[in-house]
């Protein structure tokens, strides 16, 4: 399976953009008064190219995969974790299923390369390209060649499920390791203002973490475009989000993304084709402290900010409830003319004067 880099459109159409903001105006609600919900519907109406956005079977997509650094101790947590997690993900006991179930979107658990065999089942597709990558501090995590599988094969996961909207998560011991890597690379911060504590290290080994990290940053002096750096950093679970971000942009589909990991996913997608930002949707600035750092270089404002840091896309499914709100204030939200109330004269002056 080969890798193609999908074309994507440019979705700034300043005709649709200024019948959305026409509309949202009119609504009977004082200008801007709706804040960042404003925006939000803006930007689902031009990923949709209509007036009248509407979110179609939603798709929770967890990608899963073991990282060959965790067994330097990057992590509190052992590898193991990963796989047991996938189990609990399956078994709709963790957060993103409880959260999922909720707000009725339909969940897969994708095996990208997690270092154990599952059974199949509803709701699981194995797509392994290795079981887990191999230590970055000893080599590149993944050859060219299992790079681009990876990034194909998240081409493939969009491909094979219905709907108009993505929301993203992950699962890898180890892999706020890799983001924190690929963060520092790609956007040439230095690496304490992109290492957090992950699962919650302690300071000796939060030092640990930072020391190993500079020495594989120091490995890998020549990984500088974005597959390169992919290739040596990266986890098969992000290298598939890549590949899930750029198809899922290719098909306007709004992506809703979640925290630190999957928005460094974001970031190698983007850097590969820019237009991807315009569909992206992101639900949450984390508690991991390189998260903000890493919004403000994606130019993007969160929906939420809720001190998480859990990943599994949870805070993409906390965030769901606003998208929809937003689709349906467009949809269903009087206007002044319709609902019979009156604006108020500062509203009318700000409008085009046949519209007042």
């Amino acid at each position: 399976m080969s890798f193609a880099l999908p074309s994507i459109s440019d979705l700034s159409q300043a005709e649709l953009a200024q019948g959305l903001q026409h509309l949202i105006d009119h609504k009977t609600k004082p200008l801007g008064a709706l804040g960042q919900l404003e925006t939000l519907g803006r930007q689902l109406g031009l990923i949709q190219s209509r007036l009248d956005p509407q979110l179609v079977q939603p798709q929770m997509v967890v990608f899963a995969g073991d990282h060959g650094l965790a067994a330097r101790g990057v992590s509190a947590y052992p590898s193991d974790v990963t796989w047991q997690m996938v189990e609990n993900f399956l078994a709709g006991g963790a957060a993103v299923s409880v959260l999922a179930r909720q707000h009725g979107l339909a969940l897969t658990v994708v095996d990208a390369g997690v270092a154990h065999d599952f059974a199949p089942r509803a709701g699981l597709q194995i797509r392994k390209v290795a079981p887990g990558t191999a230590d970055s501090s000893r080599q590149a995590a993944m050859s060219a060649a299992q790079c681009e599988l990876a990034i194909a094969q998240g081409q493939e996961v969009i491909r094979s499920l219905p709907g108009n909207t993505v929301l993203l998560g992950e699962m890898g011991i180890g892999n706020t390791s890799s983001a924190t890597l690929l963060m520092a690379r790609l956007l040439g911060e230095p690496l304490l203002a992109c290492a957090g504590r992950g699962t919650g290290l302690d300071d000796t080994a939060y030092q640990r973490k930072l020391d190993i990290l500079r020495e594989v940053l120091s490995l890998h002096v020549d990984a500088v475009s974005p597959m390169a750096t992919l290739a040596a950093f990266g986890g098969f679970e992000i290298a598939m989000m890549v590949g899930a971000i750029l198809q899922a942009a290719a098909e306007n589909r709004v992506i809703v993304v979640d925290g630190f990991i999957t928005s460094s996913a974001v970031l190698v997608a983007s850097r590969m084709q820019p237009l991807v930002l315009q569909r992206c949707v992101f639900a949450h600035q984390s508690d991991e402290s390189g998260h903000a750092l890493l919004l403000k270089h994606l130019n993007a404002k969160p929906l939420l900010k809720l001190n998480l840091r859990l990943g599994e896309g949870s805070g993409a499914a906390l965030a769901w409830p606003l998208l929809e709100s937003a689709c349906r204030i467009l949809r269903e939200m009087a206007s002044f003319e319709a609902a019979g109330v009156s604006s108020s004269d500062q509203d009318a002056g700000q409008r085009p004067a046949d519209e007042a």
